[in-house]
């Protein structure tokens, strides 16, 4: 090796990592550009696959959310004194009720304001606490049907 030639200095033989050569090899590919290629390619299909999960994530909280909703709504159901049909009604009712804004407050409001109309003495927080709860259930039931 000479110094101060100006010339590129570089091992006699091309270094592998782990299936990404480094160097060019005897057939004169451009090991430098395939590593950045391979690099950019793995980049994507990490980035692919975050957002897969991220939208199969999504889809799962969603479906738990309604689920729970609509278990919910069959507890409130019992305490208001519906019966049958009339409580799956009223469960699908609450389920369409957390359409109407982000959160579970329109679901609360909702449920509020039908035990108050009936006069039923169930707090905030007893709603909270079963939202709390019925998502552990329905997310449990979604894990176990897959």
């Amino acid at each position: 090796m000479s110094v101060g030639t100006g010339a590129s200095q570089k091992p006699a033989a091309a270094v592998d990592f782990g299936g990404f050569c480094l160097y060019p090899d005897s057939h004169g590919a451009s090991g430098a550009g395939q590593l950045e290629s391979e690099i950019m390619d793995s980049f994507d299909d990490r980035k692919r696959a975050q957002e897969a999960k991220f939208a199969h994530d999504a889809a799962l909280r969603f479906r738990a959310e309604a689920r729970r909703n609509k278990l919910v709504g069959l507890w409130a159901a019992e305490k208001l004194g519906l019966k049958a049909e009339a409580a799956s009604a009223y469960a699908s009712e609450v389920v369409a009720a957390d359409f109407v804004e982000a959160g579970d407050a329109d679901v609360v409001r909702k449920l509020r304001a039908d035990f108050d109309a009936k006069g039923i003495a169930v707090t905030d927080a007893e709603i909270r606490k079963q939202l709390d709860l019925q998502l552990v259930v329905a997310a449990e039931q979604i894990a176990s049907k897959g």
